[in-house]
């Protein structure tokens, strides 16, 4: 096996790891009796032109997997020189990534939406990854779509990424906002105690 395909095995190691993880999770929150789909509010709260934007670039990028899995030449042409080292500090990123999106996704259990909406008696979740961090859920994302960008040594992907770091940011605000109103002076002095992405070297 040469270097290319061992690298592409290894992202889709990866992809298949996520796509699992969150189909498990969106079946357990399906059998609690919560939705999936946003409601009118979840889609006013995120504003129509960011949630527009994420609704098709979930078909842009399933769009490019599959030109990935044909391995179309105009992609392979995109390719980043990156040595083999950094692009297995990838791999490695991803699967830690994975392995934190799991923890972040099993410590909110039916709370879990991938909108912004809070379920029927939403409790506040501060253990787990939320006893140090706000967000983790976005960190292990924006760890993937990184792990994404330098296994495939790609400028699609790492375009990719650029652009879910950029949508995660503008939704943080939202999503904070949202737990303020609900949540009030609770979350307030949680905002105090943890940090956003990574948790804060001082208490």
């Amino acid at each position: 096996m040469d270097t290319e395909t061992l690298f592409r095995v290894l992202f889709w190691i990866l992809f298949g790891g996520v796509m699992v993880m969150r189909v498990y999770f969106s079946i357990q929150v399906r059998r609690a009796g919560e939705r999936l789909l946003p409601d009118r509010a979840a889609v006013e709260r995120e504003g129509r032109v960011a949630f527009a934007v994420r609704f098709v670039a979930f078909f842009v990028l399933l769009a490019l997997l599959v030109l990935y899995a044909l391995n179309v030449p105009w992609l392979r042409a995109l390719s980043i020189p990156l040595p083999p080292w950094l692009r297995w500090a990838g791999f490695v990123v991803g699967l830690t990534s994975l392995a934190w999106w799991t923890w972040t996704q099993s410590a909110l259990g039916a709370h879990w939406s991938a909108q912004l909406q809070l379920r029927a008696g939403h409790r506040l979740v501060t253990t787990g990854p939320y006893a140090r961090v706000r967000h983790p859920l976005y960190t292990a994302m924006l760890g993937i779509a990184v792990a994404f960008a330098l296994v495939t040594a790609n400028w699609v992907f790492a375009a990719l990424s650029i652009l879910s770091v950029v949508m995660l940011l503008s939704r943080v605000p939202r999503e904070e906002q949202m737990m303020l109103d609900e949540f009030g002076s609770e979350y307030a002095a949680y905002m105090q105690r943890t940090g956003r992405f990574l948790p804060r070297l001082s208490r």
